[in-house]
């Protein structure tokens, strides 16, 4: 059997079952709903529009965030890794920031910028630039000293070093940080929009919730997961196409 038929017969079982024990009255129709009322909701949210305006704003969110914190975390790791002084010197800094749960960061960015697509996005940033940092750091530090060498003794500037030398070195394994980044910002948008920001699927899931319609919560609920496996998927098979072996290797470390 093909790899993909093999691993929906656990989803497909498990849908059989839900159905079944709704059916026969083992589950309360007003919290759990059945499969198939959430699939007559499903088809109700994409003819009135509904899910594929929650959707554009959470990934409209999540992708400006991720563009702006992984940009970030992009220059700020290659420059790190150049300099070992400038890491130091900025090392307590990012260590003292690095913990605090974006999540946290809520309420001041509805201080400064209250409701609205620019305290989600500044929320995603935040937790999209560590994982850049960290990765594009260690990338830089892994490449070979004698390649940086050769840079200089042929008289590259700071810039063609970077473009010549150092993002081609590196890209493998930022492209993984991205990957992560990518998943972050999903995750933080979604959860932004369930705590604090009145757009979104994460605020149309809370609200379907409050609602006593189990059936729409979970038509948002079963999306956010298929986004963020399509999302992984497709970064993935953009890895493995543009980078072959050695993508692997910068993921598993061999």
């Amino acid at each position: 059997m093909p790899r993909a038929l093999k691993g929906a017969l656990l989803p497909i079982g498990l849908m059989l079952l839900w159905e079944l024990c709704a059916r026969s009255g083992f589950i309360v129709a007003e919290s759990m709903s059945n499969p198939t009322a959430i699939a007559h909701a499903a088809w109700a949210t994409v003819l009135d529009g509904s899910l594929l305006k929650a959707t554009r704003e959470t990934f409209g969110a999540a992708l400006a965030g991720m563009a702006l914190g992984a940009s970030l975390g992009i220059v700020c790791g290659i420059a790190f890794g150049l300099w070992r002084l400038l890491a130091a010197l900025m090392r307590l800094s990012t260590e003292a920031l690095r913990p605090i749960p974006s999540v946290a960061l809520i309420p001041l960015a509805l201080l400064i910028y209250g409701y609205g697509f620019r305290m989600e996005i500044a929320v995603v940033a935040f937790a999209s630039f560590w994982p850049l940092l960290i990765i594009t750091e260690n990338a830089v530090r892994g490449i070979e000293p004698r390649l940086i060498e050769v840079s200089r003794a042929l008289g590259f500037g700071v810039v063609d070093r970077v473009i010549k030398i150092v993002l081609p070195a590196a890209l493998p394994r930022v492209f993984v940080g991205l990957r992560l980044a990518a998943a972050v910002s999903l995750v933080v948008a979604v959860t932004v929009e369930i705590t604090a920001n009145p757009i979104g699927l994460g605020y149309a899931l809370i609200v379907a919730q409050e609602s006593m319609k189990p059936d729409r919560m979970f038509v948002f609920l079963i999306w956010i997961g298929f986004l963020g496996w399509l999302v992984n998927a497709v970064l993935l098979r953009a890895q493995q196409r543009w980078f072959g072996r050695m993508g692997n290797w910068a993921e598993h470390g061999r």
